[in-house]
């Protein structure tokens, strides 16, 4: 059977969860399909080709119809999602902050987020800014959530920082514990709640908590279904 576009895409996905993005090669990739690395070229003509591809497929379910549901609530469900797909593959975050090219997912997933953002009373300038700064902020909080999944016990964050012996306040002191010792996801969704906050200050009054009308962007784009990320 000839390979697939799609059948590169998924070896690299499996390749990316047993191996890890920094050993990603188009010729490891090639031998795990039992093929010659030229072979994948026919597909993508380089590795950050195949990576956009990559970041495109992690994200394909973000932009799947949202809830009937307060605009908030539909940004802080967007950021969830962002996340619970970065998470779903090693390194996932990496991948997806270091491609630039945007796929269909993504297009998808950001012009919903943008849409939520306009009817909350955002000019659609500002509603992409806003869309762009919760998807940084979803993809650094993951990148070190998974950076510090794959640090060893004896060599983490907290045994660094103690090498270096330098004297901070009682207060940082409690804040760099609370890094370490409270579950990622906890901290997450404590930032993205601060982010919605700070954000339903810049939404019209009036729109603060309209519902969506129906046809809007809860429901997905004529033949297209779609995501978002970088």
């Amino acid at each position: 059977m000839a390979l697939r576009k799609s059948d590169v895409v998924d070896a690299a996905l499996r390749f990316l969860d047993i191996e890890g993005l920094d050993q990603l090669t188009m010729r490891k990739l090639g031998a795990s399909l039992n093929v010659h690395g030229g072979a994948l070229y026919r597909h993508f003509p380089n590795k950050e080709a195949l990576l956009d591809a990559v970041a495109d497929k992690i994200v394909q379910d973000m932009g799947d119809p949202l809830p009937d549901s307060p605009w908030t609530d539909q940004v802080e469900i967007l950021g969830n999602r962002l996340r619970t797909a970065l998470l779903s593959h090693r390194d996932g975050a990496r991948v997806v902050a270091g491609t630039f090219a945007p796929g269909v997912n993504t297009i998808v997933g950001s012009d919903m987020a943008v849409q939520v953002l306009c009817r909350a009373g955002l000019p659609p300038a500002q509603a992409g800014w806003v869309t762009f700064a919760l998807f940084y902020y979803v993809l650094g909080h993951t990148i070190e959530e998974q950076a510090q999944r794959q640090l060893p016990s004896d060599n983490n964050w907290r045994v660094r920082n103690e090498r270096l012996d330098v004297q901070v306040s009682p207060q940082f002191a409690v804040a760099l514990d609370s890094l370490w010792d409270t579950d990622p996801a906890e901290r997450f969704q404590y930032g993205l709640r601060v982010f919605v906050e700070g954000l339903s200050h810049l939404a019209a009054p009036s729109a603060q908590q309209t519902r969506p009308a129906s046809g809007d962007a809860t429901r997905e784009a004529p033949g297209k279904r779609g995501n978002l990320a970088r």
